[in-house]
Parts: C-alpha cells; structure tokens; sequence
C-alpha cells in the first residue's frame, strides 16, 4: 500500500514558477516509479510526467516539455513537479500517482495509487 500526499499547490500569475511536492508512506517508495496527472475542470484527466524509480528515466506530456521538471528523492520518500514558464492553461488539480511498473505509468486505467491532488491555478 502507498498513500500520498500532494502539496505546494496555489495561484501564481502567467510567467510564474511554482514546485509541487508529492510524500509517500510506505517502505517501497524507491522501487516505484512516480507520474502526476492533472485535471481541468471540464476536462478529462491527463498524463503530465513521470519519473522512473530510478531518477534516471523521465519523460513528458508535449504540453508541458521544456517547462515542468520531476525529480525525486528516495531518502525522503518524496517525488517534485518543478513548474516553469507556467499558463493560464495549466491550471488544474494536480495529482501524484504511484506505479510498480513504468510501462504503465501514464496511463489512467493502469495507475495503481492515486494521491488527492493539489489545486493550482495560473491567473492572466
């Protein structure tokens, strides 16, 4: 079982920088991969990134390459969205997801754990 927990959400301005944080329980972390989605309203939820349990595979939404960045800390049980560059279009809930396997990461019917998601909003 792993449950996470978003934070870092708020309103920032178009142009703005904002890091969202996602903790994890649980002692596997590490041999998870990690991914956020988002939500706008009115909209289906969609892939945003992902990080493999590793650190060293990562990869992105076309929407959000060049502009979001994940990491993660192991030690800390904590995986980041750095947020760049950031647009009124981005605004959304945020959600973490926890992966076994990374094929299936960022794919909504595939992902095993859900976090409650962050709200971040990006203002004109």
């Amino acid at each position: 079982q792993v449950n996470l927990v978003e934070s870092g959400g708020g309103l920032v301005q178009a142009g703005g920088s904002l890091r969202l944080s996602c903790a994890a329980s649980g002692r596997t972390f590490s041999s998870y991969a990690m991914g956020w989605f988002r939500q706008a309203p009115g909209k289906e939820r969609e892939f945003v990134g992902a990080i493999s349990w590793s650190g060293i595979s990562t990869y992105y939404a076309d929407s959000v390459k060049g502009r979001f960045t994940i990491s993660r800390d192991n030690a800390k049980h904590t995986v980041y969205l750095q947020m760049n560059s950031l647009k009124p279009e981005d605004t959304a809930v945020y959600y973490c997801t926890a992966n076994s396997d990374y094929v299936g990461v960022a794919s909504v019917p595939q992902v095993e754990y859900w976090g409650k998601g962050t709200l971040v909003t990006v203002s004109e």
